[in-house]
């Protein structure tokens, strides 16, 4: 189906060049389709901003309305009844990008669920504290943000992590921003940077880059501008200090306890059956501590096996050892093997019943939802664009000046972040404009790892700027007791050094990459 869509796209996108339908009755020609385009990204921001319209709803609105603008039948759009041989450009641009997308997102949030749930981060912070020493607790709070937010989404990771802010914060007797902005500054490098978090995999999909290439040159971009973060949280955290949330803190406790509780009860429970049956005895023993050990195999075996799979396909001539490295490194394989592994040495190991482990990896799939819609809507729009031409005149208006297509995908990512807040609309938005540009269009013909590049600059422009207009902004705010004016300060211009430091890696390194 993806191959019989990409011909339908092409070939309509020949067809949009003779197309005098909606809006190019009265604006003919490039100048009508760039009307088109000018008009459905002014709506999306308007139903999204003004109208608070649900995104999912906003794009696939946008969708249709660009769609017949510029002279679309309904054909095209959405096929017939009878399920001819017309292909529907809804159902191709949203089956064709969840299709890849929607596996990966599953299987990662199951894995950092498990990881979440097992104690994962208290483990892995306690030793990176031991480790660099109270003195350096705030690099430490760093590297943690880092590594437990490769397989955990941004807003999981502050859930699970705050209170060991707190507690921090309040040994040092310093301002909670010393210590929160490095573990902020590293969550969110990594959910925008990285797989199998949503951004990154949205956008390699729809631009159709391989993961492994993306791992790579997020990594090699996210490094630097994560440590540019931490020097800002630094000079920042000691000019102006904001002192621990007393009430978060303790409300992190008071649940932490019942979480505890409920765990202990459930496990007598497990233990004695159904009805009033024996004695089920003394309380059950506490978990062993989460071993470092198994939880960085854990959260490095997926990564380290799709990079040798990319590797390979460039270094190997085809043969069965390469097709086998091939296999266990494609995404798929390789998250289901770590969450296998998270499933035995973070669960069953350690006491974890069966019933337990899918209950946990059950419950982490319903907030997947809303993001995996919003991410097939923006599939939904790219094909919209693709097929109606409209993509193919933003690209030559773009290429027309004369900026590279990284620097272009970077500042597109960052305009529509700012007015409308969300990361995940700004990368497939961003998406759909750009794609001609690496398939063929004027400066195209660009390479997997160009592409690669691409996708970095898309992502880092989505977190530019986090202001007012953002979740992220208030879940910070709320959850570190930080006034909006500071949180304006040291939040939303940490996410601004991320981005710019981000992009401007991703742009020198496109200058060398072939």
């Amino acid at each position: 189906m993806p191959d019989v869509a990409a011909v339908s796209a092409v070939s309509v996108t020949y067809a949009a060049e003779r197309r005098t339908g909606g809006l190019l009755a009265l604006v003919p020609g490039t100048a009508g389709l760039l009307t088109v385009a000018a008009l459905g990204i002014a709506l999306l921001l308007f139903l999204i901003i003004k109208a608070r319209l649900q995104p999912f709803v906003a794009l696939l609105a946008v969708s249709i309305a660009v769609g017949l603008g510029a002279g679309l039948s309904v054909t095209e759009l959405f096929g017939t009844v009878q399920k001819s041989g017309a292909v529907s450009l809804v159902e191709a641009g949203m089956g064709g990008t969840l299709g890849h997308i929607a596996v990966i997102v599953g299987l990662g949030t199951m894995l950092g669920s498990v990881l979440e749930a097992s104690g994962g981060a208290e483990a892995l912070s306690g030793r990176l504290r031991a480790l660099f020493g109270e003195r350096r607790a705030p690099l430490a709070m760093g590297v943690t943000g880092v590594v437990f937010g490769i397989p955990v989404f941004f807003d999981v990771g502050i859930f699970v992590l705050a209170p060991i802010v707190y507690a921090a914060a309040r040994r040092s007797g310093k301002s909670i921003l010393l210590y929160a902005l490095p573990l902020l500054a590293g969550l969110s490098m990594t959910h925008a940077f990285l797989p199998p978090h949503p951004g990154p995999v949205a956008a390699a999909g729809l631009l159709h880059v391989d993961l492994g290439l993306v791992i790579l040159m997020g990594a090699a971009a996210g490094v630097p501008a994560v440590l540019a973060a931490w020097a800002y949280a630094a000079w920042i955290g000691r000019r102006v200090f904001v002192p621990v949330p007393e009430e978060m803190a303790a409300a992190a406790e008071e649940a932490k306890r019942a979480a505890a509780t409920t765990a202990a009860t459930a496990a007598q429970k497990g233990s004695s059956g159904p009805g009033p049956g024996p004695d089920p005895g003394p309380d059950p023993a506490p978990e062993q501590p989460v071993a470092l050990g198994a939880l960085l195999a854990v959260i490095g075996t997926p990564l380290l096996l799709i990079l040798l799979a990319t590797f390979s396909s460039v270094v190997f001539a085809p043969s069965t050892g390469r097709s086998m490295v091939e296999f266990f490194g494609h995404p798929f394989v390789a998250l289901t093997i770590a969450l296998l592994l998270a499933y035995w040495l973070l669960g069953l190991r350690r006491g974890w019943s069966r019933t337990s482990l899918e209950a946990v990896s059950t419950a982490s799939l319903k907030p997947v939802g809303n993001i995996l819609l919003v991410v097939g809507a923006g599939g939904v729009f790219g094909a919209v664009l693709k097929g109606s031409g409209v993509a193919r005149a933003l690209a030559d208006a773009f290429a027309g000046a004369g900026l590279p297509v990284v620097v272009l995908a970077w500042l597109i990512a960052v305009a529509l972040r700012v007015a409308q807040g969300s990361a995940t609309v700004a990368i497939v938005t961003t998406a759909g404009i750009v794609a001609p540009l690496l398939a063929g269009g004027p400066g195209g013909g660009h390479s997997q790892a160009q592409s690669a590049l691409v996708v970095v600059a898309i992502s880092a422009g989505s977190v530019f700027a986090s202001h007012v207009n953002d979740g992220g902004f208030w879940m910070v705010s709320t959850y570190f007791g930080i006034p909006e004016r500071e949180t304006l300060a040291s939040w939303t211009v940490l996410e601004s050094v991320l981005s710019v430091a981000g992009f401007a890696v991703a742009a020198a390194l496109s200058a060398v990459v072939p």
